[in-house]
């Protein structure tokens, strides 16, 4: 690891979800889903490289609040854009998309989602080294 300290942690190694990124992140929790709370709050940390694969949220939506580097977030038919700390990106219901850090920077943002991931296939490698 270097010396990328996001400010709400970087949490422990992705296992759980790894099968659904490309490269190494990292997960910390921040609020569990409870019935009166039906969300999860999470800070996800990317190494540099590492992008999550195209996915939807069923039943619910996800606010990205980006807090720390550089990273990408795609929607589908839409060009991918840099997102940097300070940004806020929402994903509507349904809506399938990427997200993930730049090649040469780590990236964490605060994920709020509510409803249930369906993930799709990887981001492919030759699209994501052709961004700049």
């Amino acid at each position: 690891m270097n010396e990328f300290s996001p400010v709400f942690g970087i949490g422990k190694s992705n296992d759980a979800y790894a099968h659904y990124f490309i490269g190494k992140s990292y997960l910390n929790p921040l609020v569990f889903p409870e019935q009166t709370i039906p969300y999860m709050t999470a800070n996800v940390t990317f190494e540099p490289g590492c992008r999550n694969n195209w996915h939807i949220h069923k039943g619910g939506y996800q606010i990205l609040l980006v807090t720390d580097g550089e990273g990408w977030y795609q929607e589908e038919g839409k060009p991918a854009q840099t997102i940097k700390a300070g940004d806020v990106i929402l994903t509507r219901e349904g809506m399938k998309h990427w997200h993930g850090a730049k090649k040469n920077s780590w990236m964490s943002h605060v994920a709020i989602t509510s409803g249930q991931a369906e993930w799709l296939e990887p981001v492919d490698d030759a699209f994501y080294n052709a961004l700049k």
